[in-house]
C-alpha cells in the first residue's frame, strides 16, 4: 500500500517557506553557503539557492557533502557503499552552512555529514534543512528547517522522487 504525501506543488511551496525560514533566521543570505547530500539533498539544496536568488537577488554558493566515509556503519555492511561527489565551492570558514536532505531519519548521516564538513573548515554554524522529517532519531539531531514533518512506522519507507533523478517530483510512503 503507497500513500502520496506531497505532489510537485507541495514540494514547491515546502521550499518556498524554508527559503523564507533560512532568509529570516540569517538575516539575509550573505555568508550562507548550501551543501547537498548526494543524491536528492544536492537538488533539492540547488532549487532552494534558486529560490532564495528569487527572492534576494544573492546568488549563495550550493555544493554538495559525500557523508559515505564518515558513517559509523561503514564496515557493517556486505556491500560497501559508492562514493559520491564531494564539492565544496567556496572555503566555509566562519561561513553559516545549511546541510540539505530529502528525509531525515536516525540522524546518521547529517552526524557523518557535520564530521565530513569539519575536514574542511570551521563554519560559524551548522543548520539543517529536510524536504521530510519522518521520526525515529537515534542521534539528538533536530532540523532547523522542515518541508513536512511525517510520522512513520519502522515498517514503512518514504520514498522522494525528484524530476532530476526520477523524472517526476512526489513523495510518498510505502509498507516496506
Amino acid at each position: 500500500m503507497k500513500k502520496n504525501i506531497m505532489d510537485a506543488k507541495g514540494i514547491e511551496r515546502a521550499l518556498t517557506r524554508i527559503a523564507h525560514e533560512v532568509i529570516e533566521k540569517n538575516k539575509g543570505i550573505e555568508d550562507v553557503v548550501i551543501l547537498g547530500i548526494p543524491t536528492r539533498g544536492v537538488h533539492i539544496a540547488r532549487r532552494l539557492k534558486d529560490i532564495l536568488k528569487t527572492i534576494e537577488g544573492v546568488d549563495a554558493p550550493v555544493g554538495s557533502i559525500d557523508a559515505t566515509l564518515y558513517r559509523d556503519d561503514i564496515g557493517m555492511k556486505q556491500e560497501q557503499p559508492a562514493l559520491k561527489e564531494t564539492d565544496i565551492p567556496v572555503s566555509i570558514d566562519n561561513k553559516k552552512v545549511i546541510i540539505v536532505d530529502d528525509v531525515l531519519f536516525t540522524g546518521r548521516t547529517i552526524r557523518a555529514a557535520m564530521n565530513a564538513i569539519m575536514d574542511f573548515g570551521r563554519p560559524a554554524n551548522i543548520q539543517l534543512a529536510v524536504l521530510i522529517d519522518r521520526g525515529h532519531r537515534e542521534l539528538p539531531i533536530r532540523p532547523d528547517y522542515v518541508g513536512k514533518n511525517v510520522p512513520t512506522s519502522m515498517q514503512e519507507e518514504v520514498r522522494v522522487r525528484l524530476r532530476e533523478t526520477d523524472g517526476v517530483d512526489d513523495v510518498t510512503v510505502a509498507e516496506t
